[in-house]
């Protein structure tokens, strides 16, 4: 069980930041309550990991083969990534930072399969740009739905917080379903965990830190959300839901970070506003770029170190 702590602990940090994605909006309106949102999320967090985690745990089992002691690795250089970045202040993928460390033990190995590889790229790629056009969609469709109803101030409010409850719900299930093989996907292709039994630590782990650990992460994420209207904020949180649940039946796991700003960036697009500033998408971009640089620069160290031998003179 203690080859297992890495992989929780990445859950865990795994939950303490993109709790605040699913609910965020909700919670710093004060629609929601932190303690709801966070039970909601913990649950259907771990609904969507056991039902739809598999595609995405079978992915990243592909990349490579793997023994326990580089599965222990390839989670604790991404746990670490994860951790510089979050200090430096750039958004980070947890997504990006596993593949890295994989793609380190990959190389040691000899053994990288690249037909897998190219597959997680193109969605890597078309995470924030199907946000944005999801986004886009959403805010005409569901706009128009919405002009029809004719209802008054006090409807108009219960029905946004019912569906940002609706909303948020569903973008836990679909975190759960797709960012689970980022946890326990490595033990799996170690031949330590099956995948149902990875499905459920990695969602137990990932739902243990919403519970304990994403409080502030939710406020302060909220509120740059929640800038926008409230009619926004819900399109934005549903076209992340969309996008990152999509990429759970490819089978590939990706950020919902980054699908979350392509949603803001689609309802700025609509509404002709500038929602994201240039500095937030250079921070994205570098974050792109150096989780799993770094990431797999880390899992060849921390490998290399472990198996350093002191040798007498």
């Amino acid at each position: 069980m203690l080859h297992l702590l890495g992989g929780i602990f990445l859950g865990w940090s795994l939950g303490s930041n993109d709790g605040a994605n699913v609910f965020g909006s909700a919670v710093a309106s004060r629609m929601l309550r932190f303690w709801t949102a966070a039970v909601l999320a913990s649950i259907f967090i771990l609904l969507g990991a056991i039902l739809e985690g598999g595609p995405g745990i079978e992915t990243l089992k592909g990349l490579t083969q793997l023994n326990v002691e580089q599965a222990v690795v390839c989670s604790l250089a991404a746990a670490i990534t994860v951790t510089i970045m979050t200090i430096l202040g750039l958004p980070v993928s947890t997504s990006q930072a596993v593949v890295g460390a994989i793609l380190g033990m990959g190389f040691l190995n000899r053994q990288l399969y690249l037909a897998g590889l190219e597959k997680v790229v193109v969605c890597w790629l078309g995470t924030p740009l199907g946000g944005m056009v999801t986004a886009v969609i959403l805010y005409r469709v569901l706009g128009r739905f919405y002009n029809t109803l004719n209802v008054n101030l006090f409807e108009s409010d219960s029905l946004i917080r019912l569906s940002l409850i609706g909303a948020g719900t569903y973008a836990a299930y679909a975190l759960g379903a797709n960012n689970v093989a980022n946890v326990t996907a490595v033990f799996v292709g170690a031949g330590q965990l099956r995948e149902f039994s990875a499905a459920l630590i990695g969602g137990l782990s990932i739902g243990l830190g919403v519970l304990t650990f994403s409080k502030p992460v939710m406020k302060t994420i909220g509120r740059e959300i929640v800038r926008l209207d409230a009619f926004s904020a819900l399109i934005v949180v549903l076209a992340e839901a969309i996008t990152v649940h999509i990429y759970a039946f490819v089978g590939v796991p990706v950020s919902t970070s980054q699908a979350l700003v392509g949603a803001v960036m689609g309802v700025g697009i609509v509404r002709g506003i500038r929602t994201v500033r240039k500095r937030t998408l250079a921070n994205i971009f570098v974050g792109w770029i150096l989780a799993p640089i770094i990431a797999c620069f880390l899992s060849i160290l921390i490998y290399f170190v472990i198996h350093l031998k002191y040798v007498p003179g």
